[in-house]
Formats: structure tokens, sequence, C-alpha cells
């Protein structure tokens, strides 16, 4: 097998585009149970969450940033379309406790193929959001 032309070693962070900077910090933190970390000094507004390794920043839509959200999902599998993945867990005990608050599923929980369990929920800006755990 011929050499890459780069090694990447990690995801570092995922960027998303709110409309809304309180609903996706409630989102993200309360909900989620992300750490709000502090961002450097953007001319711009934004958020940033810890998610084990890896960096959620939020950015406050703008013309620059452009809209918020992803285009409603024209597929029928949600688990087949563009989305954001997060271990947690248990994912049973996340969706009684999603299910307890109101928050709707958009698909599972189901377990996959390869044995974790996995369910699919919406970030406020409609950003698809996997939750898996190995239970």
């Amino acid at each position: 097998m011929p050499d890459s032309l780069l090694s990447v070693c990690a995801i570092d962070h995922v960027a998303v585009i709110a409309k809304d900077l309180e609903a996706s910090r409630h989102f993200y933190e309360d909900l989620l149970g992300m750490e709000p970390v502090p961002r450097p000094d953007f001319p711009f507004r934004g958020l940033w969450f810890q998610a084990g390794t890896t960096q959620i920043h939020v950015i406050h839509k703008s013309t620059e940033a452009g809209p918020a959200g992803m285009p409603d999902f024209q597929g029928t599998l949600p688990s087949r379309g563009t989305h954001i993945a997060f271990e947690l867990e248990s994912c049973e005990v996340a969706a009684a406790k999603l299910i307890n608050a109101g928050i709707k599923i958009v698909a599972g929980p189901q377990r996959r193929p390869d044995g974790p369990h996995q369910l699919y929920i919406y970030d406020p800006d409609r950003y698809l959001i996997e939750l898996f755990s190995m239970d």
C-alpha cells in the first residue's frame, strides 16, 4: 500500500453555525453535558465546548459565517446522512432521559451491526447528532 500524503492524528474540532447562541449553549452544555471552554477574543460571537478530546465550536450566524443549520434531511434513514456522533455511557439511559425531557428522538435507539447502541436527535439548528454507547 502506498504511503499517504499526510497523516492526520485526530479530529480537533467541529464548527457549527447557530442562530441562537443561548439555545446552543443550553443544548451542548445543559443537555449533552459538554464543558464550556474559553475561546480566543475573536471579533465575532461564538461558544466553545469540550467533548472528550474534541471541541465543538459554535459560531453565531452572520454574513461571513453564513446561515445557521443544515438543510432538511431528504433521505429516509438519518443515520446515513451528515451527522456528528458523540459517545456516552448508556444510550438506553440517554433515551429515557431525552423522552422524559420532551426531546424528540429522530431515530433509534437501535443496535448497530457492530454492536453499539445508537440514537439520533437534532440540535437547535437541526444539526443531526448521533449519541451512541458501547453497552
